[in-house]
């Protein structure tokens, strides 16, 4: 299950969200374009990828923010940039863009420490948007639960987009984050779940003023979930496979 777009389209252009996306591709770039980048960027409590080692030292409290905006490889950037371009705009356009930055950043260093709570004295290297970008699913969560989200299911030869209600799609991603961290060992590395987690509980919760501010459950029975604006549409195109009939 891959979320491809959303139907719920922003009143403003996103200036921060495409700033977000810009600054993680180039310092990415940067990051391949630079000799010995890899020591450069995993240089221990020196460098910028956050260590819950070093964290648990009171060193390196920067790598909270830094570490935000590293990944990993060209997959682990590409699909933290989708889900922020499917999400970021709606949240950027309800907060404000300076807001928006704000909240985006709160999230990413809350999400961080989340990680480090979980493992305090772990030497493995945490990185990425993902956490940050949990915390605009959250806060997407709350405001438009029953936005439309177009989401890709793959399965073996079984290809199909379905849209379903974007408290399906994120409800279900935050179950398998919860489920793979209980179960997950993370002593070689792997995926930082509880940054997930913690990122989305922390966005959810940092939304719940703006989602006062607007009516709070009136919000909801006004709109019953839905975008306040009408919803995006897009046409589906016809099958190109011919129609074979069976003959008598």
């Amino acid at each position: 299950m891959f979320p491809l777009r959303d139907h719920n389209p922003s009143l403003r252009k996103p200036v921060i969200t495409w700033t977000l996306i810009a600054i993680n591709v180039a310092v990415f770039l940067w990051g391949l374009a630079i000799p010995g980048s890899e020591r450069i960027v995993y240089a221990g409590c020196d460098g910028y990828a956050m260590f819950p080692a070093c964290i648990s030292d009171g060193r390196n409290l920067t790598s909270l923010v830094t570490a935000t905006f590293l990944h990993g490889g060209a997959l682990h950037l590409g699909g933290n940039m989708l889900f922020l371009w499917i999400f970021g705009d709606n949240l950027e356009d309800e907060m404000g863009h300076l807001p928006f930055l704000g909240f985006y950043l709160a999230c990413g260093v809350a999400s961080f420490l989340a990680q480090w709570g979980a493992e305090p004295w772990s030497p493995i290297p945490t990185v990425g948007a993902s956490g940050a970008i949990a915390g605009v699913m959250g806060g997407y969560f709350l405001l438009f639960p029953k936005a439309k989200v177009d989401i890709l299911i793959f399965f073996v030869i079984f290809i199909r987009i379905f849209p379903v209600p974007a408290w399906i799609m994120l409800g279900l991603w935050l179950g398998i984050q919860v489920v793979s961290g209980v179960g997950a060992d993370t002593s070689q590395g792997g995926v930082a779940y509880w940054a997930h987690v913690g990122g989305f509980v922390v966005g959810l919760v940092l939304t719940v003023p703006l989602f006062l501010k607007r009516g709070g459950p009136a919000f909801w029975n006004r709109t019953h979930g839905h975008p306040p604006h009408p919803e995006a549409t897009y046409p589906i195109a016809n099958s190109t496979v011919p129609r074979v009939t069976r003959r008598r």
